[in-house]
């Protein structure tokens, strides 16, 4: 055995000097959460959710398919797809809003939705008629809105834990930060709300929007966005973009206010950075041109959907937010035609790196890791199947987890 200069007392002294930092590392960065993250988030505003909401979104999403798909041209692999998610499973998160999208109807009115809205999510979970991720924004825990936040959030708690246990896939949406403070605040109150309804603790996580310019550069000029998720104190479960809200705060004018816009690459990167191997996922916001009207218009707005999704997804934000039954097609014809166009040559890479094969493409270990993760993200949204994959990548879907979680570690 070879042997070096160095005494044993030096490779001890790195170790001590470097076990609080080692320990802090796998604390702050644990890598890529377990489990499947949803495509979308569908926001309906609280007066509008029913019992057969996703089965009624479901069959607008299929009647705007039939009347107008085939401008869409879509390969036949990926038409098929999307026509059988539209009518299996066409929202995969759920989200009902108490926030801008419902209003201020006064605290009677509020007091009553959030109760109902919780006993009919309730019912739904029972039923299996729910989808597989659940939740609801309320309002901000800024002053003007903070109580009435936190009391809907307590009376919708009530309805839906009266009916049965927290859903699998719950999960919470904090909306306009403009203090980390608030982020601190907030998982104060899940854990009274935790302890009052006896639920497991930890059990109450959330989603931050990131939809005002404080939630990416504090006023002490520290980046305010990686702040947050650290106060959140392992409940933040993703950040999300908020498209309008973050523009306007810029003084961006309405005609420009958009996902692609310069100002929204910057937020958003700011996002990635401050969540990679955190654990915290990222969504990317909405288009507000929807695809309505004649034939020409849901042209429209599919081409400007079709061309959002497919840039988020090249960006590294596999989830976005939809807003109405319309989208629905472009938004699976968009993700099912990202990974299925990437899955030959991604399988192939993988088994290359797996078999240790000469593939004329030298991948690292960090990019057979993201080969892996697109395989199994193309899994999870029902873009690929599990013998194709394991025909092309030599592995099947618990091979490819532990593949994932094995070059995470």
């Amino acid at each position: 055995m070879a042997t070096g200069r160095l005494t044993e007392d030096v490779y001890a002294g790195a170790d001590a000097r470097l076990a609080a930092a080692d320990a802090r590392v796998a604390a702050d960065y644990p890598g890529e959460p377990a489990g499947r993250q949803p495509v979308h988030t569908v926001y309906v505003p609280a007066d509008r959710y029913h019992g057969d909401l996703v089965a009624d979104w479901g069959q607008l999403a299929v009647a705007v398919l039939t009347e107008h798909g085939d401008q869409l041209a879509l390969e036949p692999e990926v038409a098929g797809r999307v026509a059988a998610k539209l009518r299996d499973e066409p929202i995969e998160d759920l989200r009902i809003d108490f926030e801008d999208g419902y209003g201020h109807p006064g605290d009677d009115a509020e007091d009553a939705a959030a109760l109902a809205a919780g006993r009919v999510l309730a019912a739904s979970v029972a039923a299996g008629t729910a989808p597989p991720f659940t939740g609801i924004r309320f309002k901000s825990f800024e002053r003007a809105t903070r109580r009435r936040g936190i009391r809907t959030l307590d009376l919708f708690l009530g309805g839906l834990l009266a009916e049965g246990g927290l859903p699998a896939g719950f999960v919470l949406t904090l909306p306009k930060v403009t203090a980390v403070e608030q982020v601190e605040a907030a998982v104060e109150v899940l854990a009274a709300l935790e302890k009052a309804y006896g639920l497991t603790p930890g059990a109450l996580r959330f989603e931050v929007q990131v939809e005002t310019p404080q939630s990416i550069l504090a006023a002490d000029g520290t980046v305010a966005v990686s702040r947050i998720v650290r106060a959140a104190r392992g409940r933040c479960s993703g950040l999300h973009y908020g498209t309008y809200d973050y523009s306007a705060g810029l003084g961006i004018s309405a005609e420009y206010q958009r996902m692609d816009h310069p100002a929204a690459d910057f937020a958003k990167q700011f996002m990635q950075v401050a969540a990679a191997g955190t654990g915290v996922r990222l969504s990317d916001g909405s288009t507000n041109r929807l695809p309505v009207g004649d034939r020409d218009a849901v042209l429209a707005g599919w081409s400007e959907h079709l061309r959002l999704v497919r840039r988020s997804l090249e960006h590294g934000f596999y989830q976005g937010w939809d807003l109405h039954p319309h989208q629905l097609p472009t938004r699976y014809a968009a993700t099912y035609a990202f990974f299925r166009e990437g899955f030959p040559a991604a399988a192939g890479r993988l088994r290359a790196y797996t078999e240790r094969a000469d593939s004329g493409i030298l991948d690292e270990p960090a990019t057979a890791q993201a080969l892996a993760t697109y395989l199994v993200r193309g899994l999870d949204c029902g873009a690929l199947d599990a013998p194709e994959v394991r025909e092309l990548s030599g592995l099947d879907r618990a091979a490819l987890d532990q593949h994932v979680r094995r070059l995470a570690s």
